[in-house]
């Protein structure tokens, strides 16, 4: 087993010494895609609650928006697809529940 601390691994093994790499490399992009969803998703409350001024149609194009992003997140198992679906059907309700009144 193997201890990282962001770059300087105790791997003596060229294969393990690789996948750190390639572990590492992953880390930063998934964590760069996750820090987009959350601020896709602030965005969609923040139209919602009215701290920015949107009218029904711009908050279904924020949502629209969000929906595109986690669902290729949840396609290339950044998240778990039952999280993706989670956290769209929590907005969805939201976003509906401003609709309706």
């Amino acid at each position: 087993m193997c201890i990282r601390d962001r770059g300087k691994t105790l791997a003596n093994i060229k294969s393990a010494e690789k996948r750190n790499r390639q572990n590492e490399t992953r880390r930063l992009k998934n964590s760069s895609v996750k820090s987009s969803i959350r601020t896709e998703n602030k965005k969609v409350l923040n139209a919602l609650t009215g701290k920015e001024a949107a009218g029904p149609e711009e908050i279904k194009a924020l949502f629209n928006g969000f929906v595109s992003k986690i669902d290729n997140a949840a396609a290339k198992n950044i998240y778990h697809w039952k999280t993706a679906a989670r956290k769209k059907s929590r907005l969805a309700k939201k976003v509906n529940a401003v609709k309706g009144s």
